[in-house]
């Protein structure tokens, strides 16, 4: 693309400002190849002529367009250069107010210099889980990033931060850390994440001091492990820290202060526990006032001591450590305030009794001699001898300082120490994340040995930082198999070499210090001497020799060289030492006795600490330590560094560049200058000139497709997306060098983003422009034809006007020329009446003349015509004969002689044999052709025949219709003469009538004018008494009103204060029950919580004593039962074990857990000795078994052959009376009342069925039960025969009767019934699928037609106007739903009929059962009785048992009703197929047993055991939402069914008689229903939480990703830092997946039974909860905020309120909880310019928070260049405006929040005594009673 396609006419370019870095200016010339200068438009409005270099290609940068700018991530610019990112960080930062944003794999955080309210639990919660791309930047992300990685890919991470001073490094490190310690946890009972924070304080205080750029600026730098153990929770933390800023402990520049600690402790000198340390003010101590600003705006000291020593007793630094160091760090301060006063030239002096040695020698345990003899001495050892030398007040002074630079680092190493155990657990660490604080580049006006380390470290960094953004981009491309190409890349090796390699700057360094005469000034000569000509990043001042400088990665540094060797040595003098070494102070011995070792490799002068420290061994002689220790600061540095890399390497690392914005520490203050310094020394333009080398902009096909849709042609578009993307770029950019196709991306060129921008948006401004043209035209059209309209009317004003004139001129002359016209048509109608009569006489006459000549002639020539056919027909027939008898003459002669001729031919050929025989074929084969014609001529003559017979009979018939005809027109012609006659009678009676109708029309014109006078009259009348009526109207009305008014203003101030009043009380009510359930839930949590414990405590004791332990087979059987009393047993066990495990294992718990093992063993014998006991009582009762066995057998065998003989009888009965009743029923047919199909008839017979299929399962019963006797009589004989083969049996007898023939003929009858029965059942069966197919066919039928005709509706609504449409919607749906109901009443009403007539017949049907088995029973004869003995029936009547509607259960069967009634109960199969609450009802059936009998220990442990069981299913399966829906419906439906039978009047008025007759009546469970309202609640907590976590990872994909409207949404560059798709791929969660899981939880709580009040607070929670996370993800996402993603939700949510619709929840509150989501949706499509827009929003927007609504607002971005921005002027209006309200400052809503939980009172109308209990369920030890 030629550069003059993009230098055209209103391009914007970028050119250099010497005050702004970068201005912003447009073209107002096309620039054309070879141009010498650019002529531009500036935006202060002047012209300014810009010149290129003609050889050099130096135009100047272009400008992204609009709607790239403010992007999240910088390399989503197409242009990416500096001035670009400049501007789109500055615009992000001042009118978005939005401190992050992304570069690439870089997270850029720009200091606001104010407190944001971003960083709170529920932004961590926001972005916890959450992808880096899909949320807007911020330093969560990335620690999120790093969380996830370390857990998916099984690697260590870093986070490494970087900036400098005042950049906000610190405050990036700690939320980081916070964030990790939020979201993983800690791994034991101690709070390890808690001790990880606490550890900011304490190096902030002893680490961090004001200075010019930074009030709590880091003077070290560190790197934090975090450990993590293989679950990722965060189980401990390693510090290491680098290169200490000593010298601020006694030097600090102006404006600046010492350590922090320093000033806290001087702030609390006034503590009584501070009195010994005799410390003042800050000003009082040369070590604390040098900076002269001791105090920093806005910063308590006191307070943060405090917090300071609540961080060291938290990490385990008691109250008596604590107060060494405050010791240790008062002595420092005093031991700076020891005045050394000059002796002579070359010594100097202490004074005698100084107060402050002496304080310093109190403090830290010295004498004063020695320490004031070695502060101004040295010793000095040479080989022979040592001496002492006095040293100068200077050198005394310095060694002075260095002392206490020393001590204090030797305290800031063991203040780390001690952190780093405090930190370290047992845990084995799985993985880590380290968080790196490191100085930025730094540069001042005299830069020295700190400078330098620190730059050095950054070029290390840096070095790191462009190889693994150069691996990045490589494996990118490797990825996509691009072609790779070499991307050149600044690479600061050389700068590295220069400072650590061989001979570098570092090692000459070292080895100038160990020159006995080395000097700085001949270490900068050396350098001078080994780099100034070989290196080109070596330069020397040109005025100075004592200086050097350093070309950088960042910036060219000048070094001052005074001071790097004595820095580099860090020497403190030994005597000094040795006297502090001999301190009675222990803390300070404990401080130096590391002495002899080594250092450790990250340089205990910087201070390190944990796990880097190298240890020496013993046997180490004391030279090598020494040597080791004299390892210069800068080796040491070296080696930390070179430790610090290794680890970085060995991580995924992740970079965030803190940026200072101004150096005035003004919120909101951009300085350009400041920030491209930084930009520059960061790294940050690395990466954008790295990525820009290559192909920054990628794009996925889908979106490529989805944005640049409009530049196609629809001939374009392929199913394969793929390929139209490819056909589409190769006719849009020519050059193939600009764009590349991954696998899966585009990949394009710097600038070629901007280039189908430009080209998409020409492409759109010209369909707007048709648009609008369109518009245009129909808006002047409209006011054109309003125009005529107008002028329409005027002109038909006028024009009636004119037309009334003229038509009352024309009245009047026609009325004259009507009255001359019937003048003149009363004479002439005379005159011609009677021409007319003479002319019709004379015309009667004449024609009738003619009519009879011309029927004469018409008759004569019809007569001729017959006579001429007859002739003519006798003249062709005798010439038709002729003809014929001359044909056939002539046909006979000529076959006569052809004849002759064959003849002679066939006397030759007779001859011979062979022609014989086939001339006899020959004949053979004639004679059938011959046969065959006759057939045909006969058919044919057949045919011709009935042709002849249907032309007669068509010809009669024509004849008998000409003679209908002739008599027709006769008849005519008479009609017409007596016509003829009748026309003068009708004349004359037409001359009366006009006569009479004359007379009649003056009569009634006289009516009228009396009726018009009398209308008038009346008229008059009435309008007076109108007017009198209107008067007392109006005052009748007046005075109504006055009433209403008053009646209104005090029926609205009473209803105004109640519902204030009752608002108020409603209030409160939801606050105490939100109180109570919180307080609930927390207690519920700590339960759980000390369950845990108890469990680890059980475990661990349990692995203390490894081993298999054996148990006796009675312990093992009653653990396996669950009891109640154990569990009360273990959980008392258990509160003493946790609460010994507490106070630690000492010995008295030793003690007690030796006598709880003897109680256990004692326990143990008990039951063995009861078991024995048992077994015995067993052994004797199975022996009186045995013995009264064979007593009881021949009763229950009499018994059992009575009861089969009954039932036999009964069934025949049965069968019997069904076939009467039929063939009643079919009888009773013909009255039409039972005729079949008959809705009674078909009650009827549904009802005699089921009777029939009752008989029938009767009689399987008699098979079963005669099988059985069989059985166990042979059983019987079978053992009776072992016993003794002797004595007769009575067994024997009747196995023998049952063998007879009878017998085997009713077991054959039997079996064909059985037949009979099973093929009737199948036919049923079959005849019930055929009508429920119907049935389906009907009601799919009609589905079919109610769809239709809701479409109909739809189609007409559509048509209709919005509020129209709306109500018309609305009466359809009230219509709809009142059909319903009338139908399901009428379906009630209907079910309710034939349940009461099903049961009337089933008491009759009963009854007759009853009856025959009486009968039947009592002539049954008895096993002893002959079989030919007769039967005589007896009439014995049968009760009915009545059923109290309880359930009956052993003690020992409560455990075998919990187990399976609530532990291993499946939800779904009883949903399915029983009642709902079963469970519920079965329980408190038991429970109404258990008041009955009045044993409350039963009903104690049966509620206890139910509750605790109920808890435990729920751990158990508390994450399965069909389980946990399943006990919250059965604990609701079990607290009602308290209430209901409870007893109290409240409760009582909705039940029946029978039900009141139930209530309980000896207990009062007021308080369990407390507990278990408790119990629900729970339940109902843990029902919103299995919810929210189903629906939390749907709700940001389905409401505001996925397009729900396809195309409405543009998509925009998202850079590296890819967001999730909007276009829905397979597994994408969509609205409909939500809405299918919403009807899911519905459908399923329904079918549970669940109340339905219970059910719309449920689904008021979930809407809330998708609001809400809704609400916050777009409130943290800036590209989710513009007008078509407003769109996309209000559409979104109106499929959600259809939804609500459609179940009938439209007042359950839902719809108000996404009030707020919908408002935001309103805000980002309503007009954003003016006050009245402003006026608007305010008041549309009351459900948003003032934070919210100003969020949104400056996270809008426009998707569209035709969108515009949000103007920082109307924020600042719309904040005008709402700083009045009253409302919480938080940003986020609380997804965690929980509406308050009713269970409003629902008694059931389930009769208990008609329960009945599937045998499914396991319960047949419960018996009914």
């Amino acid at each position: 693309m030629a550069a003059s396609e993009l230098y055209t006419k209103h391009a914007r370019v970028w050119i250099p400002d010497t005050e702004e870095v970068w201005k912003s200016a447009e073209l107002t010339k096309d620039y054309k190849q070879g141009d010498a200068s650019l002529q531009l438009l500036l935006e202060d409005g002047a012209n300014l002529g810009y010149k290129l270099d003609p050889k050099m290609t130096n135009l100047p940068y272009l400008r992204n367009p609009d709607i790239l700018v403010g992007e999240n991530d910088l390399t989503a610019l197409s242009y990416l250069h500096e001035p670009a990112v400049l501007h789109n960080l500055k615009v992000r930062f001042i009118d978005s107010k939005l401190i992050y944003t992304y570069c690439g794999i870089v997270l850029v955080a720009i200091n606001p210099y104010e407190t944001l309210p971003i960083y709170g639990t529920d932004i961590i919660n926001a972005y916890s889980g959450q992808n880096m791309g899909d949320m807007d930047p911020h330093i969560f992300a990335v620690a999120e990033e790093a969380y996830k990685q370390m857990a998916r890919d099984e690697r260590n991470q870093s986070i490494i931060v970087s900036g400098e001073s005042g950049a906000g490094k610190t405050v990036s490190a700690k939320y980081a850390m916070r964030y990790f310690a939020t979201v993983s946890g800690s791994a034991s009972e101690a709070n390890v994440e808690e001790k990880v924070l606490a550890s900011n304080p304490i190096m902030e205080a002893i680490g961090n001091a004001k200075t010019t750029r930074n009030d709590n600026s880091s003077r070290f730098g560190k790197y934090i492990e975090i450990g993590f153990d293989s679950r990722y929770r965060i189980i401990g933390a390693n510090m290491r820290t680098y290169l200490l800023e000593k010298s601020r402990v006694v030097f600090q520049a102006d404006e600046e202060r010492n350590y922090h600690i320093f000033y806290q402790l001087c702030a609390s000198s006034h503590l009584p526990e501070f009195k010994t340390l005799r410390l003042s003010s800050a000003n009082d101590f040369l070590y604390t006032r040098q900076g002269r600003s001791p105090v920093i705006d806005g910063v308590d000291d006191t307070k943060e001591l405090c917090t300071t020593r609540n961080a060291f007793t938290l990490l385990g630094i008691n109250e008596s450590y604590q107060m060494g160091l405050f010791q240790v760090l008062a002595a420092i301060l005093h031991l700076g305030n020891v005045e050394i006063k000059d002796k002579d030239a070359d010594s100097s002096l202490i004074a005698p009794n100084n107060r402050h040695l002496t304080a310093f020698c109190e403090l830290v345990g010295v004498t004063y001699q020695d320490m004031a003899q070695w502060l101004c001495h040295r010793k000095l050892k040479t080989a022979t001898e040592t001496y002492i030398k006095p040293l100068p007040r200077l050198q005394a002074t310095n060694a002075r300082d260095a002392l206490s630079k020393h001590i204090y680092a030797k305290l800031f190493n063991w203040i780390v120490e001690h952190v780093n155990k405090a930190l370290i657990t047992n845990i084995k660490q799985h993985s880590f994340i380290g968080v790196l604080d490191i100085y930025g580049f730094e540069t001042f006006e005299i830069n020295s040995f700190e400078q330098f380390c620190i730059n050095y470290a950054n070029e290390k960094l840096q070095q790191q930082f462009n190889m693994h953004v150069f691996k990045l981009e490589q494996e990118e491309y490797m990825k996509e198999q691009i072609p790779w190409t070499l991307i050149d890349f600044y690479d600061n090796q050389p700068c590295i070499n220069l400072i650590e390699a061989k001979m570098g700057i570092l090692d000459l360094l070292d080895e100038e210090c160990k020159m006995p005469k080395g000097s700085d000034d001949s270490w900068a000569q050396k350098l001078y001497n080994t780099h100034l000509k070989t290196c080109s990043l070596f330069q020397k001042p040109r005025m100075s020799n004592r200086a050097f400088i350093i070309q950088h990665f960042a910036d060219k540094v000048e070094y001052q060289c005074e001071g790097f060797l004595e820095k580099n040595k860090d020497t403190v003098n030994e005597e000094q030492i040795n006297v502090l070494k001999a301190s009675k102070f222990d803390l300070l011995v404990e401080l130096f006795q590391d002495e002899l070792k080594a250092t450790s490799p990250t340089g205990q002068v910087p201070g390190t600490g944990g796990r880097t420290r190298l240890s020496i061994k013993p046997d180490k002689s004391r030279e090598a330590s020494s040597k080791e220790h004299k390892k210069t600061v800068g080796c040491q540095f070296r080696n930390s560094l070179q430790m610090l890399m290794e680890t970085l390497n060995a991580t995924t690392p992740h970079y965030v560049r803190c940026i200072k914005p101004n150096d005035f520490k003004l919120a909101f203050s951009f300085d350009p200058k400041r920030a491209v310094q930084q930009l520059r020394a960061c790294g940050v333009l690395e990466t954008i000139r790295i990525s820009a080398a290559g192909f920054p902009s990628r794009w996925t096909y889908q979106e490529f497709f989805s944005r640049y849709r409009v530049l196609m042609k629809q001939k374009d578009v392929l199913p394969d997306k793929k390929l139209t993307c490819k056909n589409v770029l190769e006719k849009l950019v020519q050059d193939q060098d600009k764009y590349q196709f991954g696998k899966t991306k585009i990949f394009f060129r710097a600038g070629q983003v901007a280039y189908l921008e430009k080209l998409r948006a020409d492409k759109l401004r010209a369909a707007c422009i048709r648009i609008q043209k369109t518009i245009r035209c129909w808006l002047a059209r409209k006011k054109y034809l309003r125009m005529r309209r107008a002028a329409i009317t005027i002109q038909r004003f006028t024009r009636g006007y004119q037309a009334r004139c003229l038509a009352k001129f024309l009245r009047r002359t026609q009325a004259a020329t009507i009255i001359q016209k019937y003048q003149r048509m009363y004479v002439e109608r005379k005159r011609y009446r009677q021409k007319q009569a003479a002319a019709l006489a004379m015309q009667t006459i004449l024609r009738a003349y003619l009519a009879r000549q011309k029927y004469t002639a018409l008759l004569r020539e019809h007569k001729a015509v017959i006579v001429q056919k007859h002739v003519r027909g006798w003249l062709a027939r005798c010439w038709y004969k002729r003809c014929l008898y001359s044909i056939v003459y002539l046909q006979c002669c000529i076959r006569r002689m052809r004849a002759r001729r064959e003849l002679k031919k066939l006397k030759i050929e007779a001859r011979s044999v062979e022609h014989f025989k086939k001339l006899n074929k020959g004949m053979e084969n004639k004679i059938m052709q011959l046969q065959r014609k006759i057939d045909e001529q006969n058919k044919e003559n057949r045919s011709v025949n009935e042709r002849l017979a249907g032309l007669e009979s068509s010809y009669t018939a024509e004849s008998e219709r000409m003679r209908g005809e002739l008599n027709r027109l006769r008849g005519v012609e008479e009609e017409a003469k007596n016509k003829a006659n009748q026309v003068t009678s009708l004349l004359e009676e037409l001359e009366k009538v006009k006569k009479e109708l004359k007379a009649t029309q003056q009569e009634k014109k006289t009516i009228e004018d009396w009726a018009q006078t009398y209308r008038n009259e009346m008229e008059k009348m009435v309008s007076e008494l109108k007017d009198q009526n209107g008067l007392l109207k109006k005052e009748k009305d007046d005075l109504n009103r006055l009433i209403q008014e008053q009646s209104q203003q005090m029926t609205e101030k009473m209803a105004r204060a109640i519902a204030e009043e009752t608002q108020q009380l409603v209030t409160d009510l939801n606050e105490e029950r939100s109180r109570y359930q919180n307080l609930l839930t927390e207690h519920l949590r700590l339960e759980e919580k000390y369950d845990d414990l108890k469990e680890d405590i059980a475990l661990s004791l349990n692995v203390s004593k490894p081993g298999h332990r054996r148990t006796d087979s009675t312990h093992s059987s009653n653990e396996s039962e669950y009891t109640y009393n154990s569990e009360y047993t273990e959980l008392e066990e258990g509160s003493r074990a946790s609460e010994d495990v507490t106070r630690g294992i000492d010995t008295s718990l030793t003690l007690k857990l030796q006598k709880r093992l003897t109680e256990l063993e004692q326990e143990k014998q008990s039951l063995r000795n009861e078991l024995e006991n048992k077994e015995e009582q067993y052994q004797r009762a199975r022996a009186r078994d045995d013995a009264e066995f064979k007593k009881a057998r021949g009763a229950e065998l009499e018994y059992e052959s009575l009861k089969r003989q009954e039932l036999e009888s009964e069934n025949k009965k049965l069968k019997h009376n069904l076939a009467e009743l039929r063939q009643s029923l079919l009888g009773n047919a013909a009255t039409g009342a039972g005729a079949p199909g008959s809705p009674a008839y078909n009650v009827l017979l549904d009802q005699l069925n089921a009777s029939c299929e009752e008989l029938e399962v009767r009689k399987e019963e008699v098979l079963i039960l005669r099988s059985q006797l069989v059985s166990q009589k042979e059983a019987m004989t079978h053992k009776d025969e072992k016993e003794t083969m002797t004595e007769p049996s009575v067994f024997v007898e009747d196995v023998s009767k049952l063998k007879d023939a009878d017998e085997i003929k009713q077991a054959y009858v039997g079996l064909k019934d059985t037949n009979r029965l099973l093929e009737h059942q199948l036919q049923t069966q079959r005849r019930t699928y055929d009508s429920e197919v119907e049935s389906l066919r009907g009601e799919l039928q009609n589905v079919k037609e109610e769809n239709n005709r809701q479409q109909q509706l739809l189609a007409q609504n559509l048509q209709l106007p919005p509020e129209a449409r709306i109500e018309a919607s609305l009466q359809h749906e009230i219509t709809r739903l009142t059909n319903e109901n009338l139908d399901l009443m009428e379906q009630l009403e209907k079910q309710d009929r034939t349940i009461r007539k099903l049961k009337k017949q089933l008491k009759v049907y009963s009854k007759r059962i009853g009856e025959m088995g009486a009968v039947q029973a009592e002539g049954q004869t008895s096993p002893g009785q002959m079989v030919d003995e007769p039967i005589h029936p007896v009439n014995i009547p049968r009760r009915e048992k009545d059923f109290q509607g309880m359930l009956e259960y052993k003690k020992e069967d409560e455990l075998k009703l919990v187990k399976n009634l609530i532990l291993e109960l499946k939800p779904r199969g009883v949903a399915v197929n029983l009642i709902p609450g079963l469970p519920a009802y079965i329980l408190f059936m038991c429970l109404r047993h258990a008041d009955y009998v009045n044993d409350d220990q039963k009903v104690r442990t049966l509620l206890t055991s139910t509750i605790n069981s109920i808890k435990k299913i729920l751990k158990k399966r508390g994450d399965d939402f069909e389980t946990v829906s399943f006990w919250l419906s059965n604990t609701c439906r079990f607290l009602h069914c308290l209430k209901q039978y409870s007893g109290d009047e409240a409760f009582m008025k909705h039940n029946t008689q029978r039900q009141n007759e139930h209530c309980l009546s000896n207990f009062d469970l007021a308080e369990y229903r407390q507990v278990i309202s408790d119990l629900a609640i729970q339940i109902y907590q843990q029902l919103i939480k299995c919810m929210e976590n189903i629906l939390q990872p749907m709700i940001v994909s389905g409401m505001l990703e996925h397009e729900t409207i396809q195309g409405v949404s543009g998509v925009k560059p998202t850079g590296l830092r890819k967001r999730t798709s909007s276009i829905a791929d397979e597994g994408t969660y969509t609205l409909d997946s939500i809405l299918r899981q919403l009807s899911a939880f519905h459908s399923t709580m329904c079918q549970h039974g669940t109340d339905p009040e219970l059910i719309k607070q449920v689904v008021k929670q979930q809407f809330y909860i998708i609001g809400a996370v809704t609400l916050n993800n777009l409130l943290l996402r800036k590209d989710m905020c513009s007008w078509s993603k407003g769109m996309q939700i209000r559409y979104n949510v109106s499929q959600l309120e259809e939804w609500l619709r459609d179940k009938g929840l439209m007042m359950c509150g839902a719809k108000e909880t996404l009030e707020p989501l919908i408002q935001a949706a309103q805000l980002l499509q309503v007009k954003k310019k003016t006050d009245e827009d402003a006026e608007a929003i305010c008041s549309m927007c009351h459900a948003l928070t003032t934070a919210q609504i100003v969020k949104v607002l400056n996270l809008y971005t426009p998707v569209n260049e035709f969108e515009e921005r949000v103007s920082v002027a109307f924020i600042r209006t719309i904040q005008t405006r709402l700083r009045d309200r009253c409302e919480s400052p938080q940003l986020l809503m609380d997804t965690k929040m929980i509406y308050p939980v009713t269970f409003p009172f629902n008694p059931s109308s389930l009769a208990l005594e008609t329960i009945q209990i599937p045998s499914s369920l396991n319960l047949m030890f419960l018996t009914r009673v």
